[in-house]
């Protein structure tokens, strides 16, 4: 604790971060953060807090926290150079809901990856949107995409939208074909894979309209999305022996 020795104004080396009048120890917030940027599949509050040894709800704030900061973080940096993007939906059907699009608990949102020059992915976005509409549309481009950037979609009429942020525009009508057969959304269809599977697998339930945004910013600032690509795989340094267990986290 530090004190100003005019207007006694008290602060500490946490004040204003995520560590901010926490009693945990940091090195339990470092496990944590370790433990939820490197997860490849990705990593439930519950087995959080089996490999931190907390209480559930001490575990599951601390992943919300670090997932708030992943997206904000996400927020800063826009798509440049090769684009591709797709039109993806979080969540299911409600038993006596509406079916389909309209689904109550359906949160509509846009994947977007940018490639280098040699079709590489670099960096993804998934940003939840109010819809598929070119107003809705308009506005993310504007946001996430650096202009002239070239935009690959395929037919929605709504992602004709993205020319407004000076971006190009080439769609690709799929006709009915499935992901398989359209090679030019190879990493897109990929990513996207990779998302349900890692949802499906570490989330059983969740606020899908309330929390899309951390879970889905979560999940495209970890190796888990990138590890499509050893290339875009950013690791940090191995834990020391005995901190962690070897084993995946999936």
């Amino acid at each position: 604790m530090f004190q100003c020795r005019t207007c006694r104004h008290q602060t500490s080396l946490t004040a204003g971060t995520l560590f901010q009048s926490t009693k945990l120890p940091l090195t339990t917030w470092f496990l944590a953060i370790y433990l939820v940027s490197q997860a490849k599949t990705g990593l439930s509050a519950l087995a959080l807090k089996r490999y931190l040894g907390v209480r559930y709800p001490t575990a599951w704030l601390i992943q919300h926290k670090l997932m708030e900061a992943m997206s904000e973080r996400e927020t800063k940096y826009t798509l440049s150079g090769q684009v591709q993007i797709d039109d993806a939906y979080l969540g299911g059907e409600l038993s006596g809901g509406k079916a389909g699009r309209g689904s109550e608990n359906k949160v509509p949102f846009v994947a977007a990856v940018s490639l280098d020059d040699n079709g590489h992915p670099l960096r993804i976005k998934l940003t939840p949107v109010s819809g598929f509409t070119l107003k809705a549309i308009s506005g993310w481009a504007k946001a996430n995409l650096s202009a002239n950037c070239c935009v690959l979609s395929d037919g929605l009429a709504c992602f004709t939208a993205v020319t407004e942020a000076g971006c190009q525009h080439h769609p690709v009508v799929a006709g009915g074909r499935k992901p398989k057969e359209l090679p030019e959304f190879l990493w897109i269809n990929t990513i996207l894979g990779n998302l349900k599977t890692s949802l499906g697998g570490s989330y059983h339930s969740f606020d899908f309209a309330k929390y899309a945004p951390r879970y889905l910013a979560a999940f495209a600032s970890t190796g888990a999305s990138n590890s499509i690509h050893s290339q875009c795989v950013c690791w940090w340094p191995p834990p020391p022996s005995g901190l962690v267990r070897p084993t995946g986290f999936g």
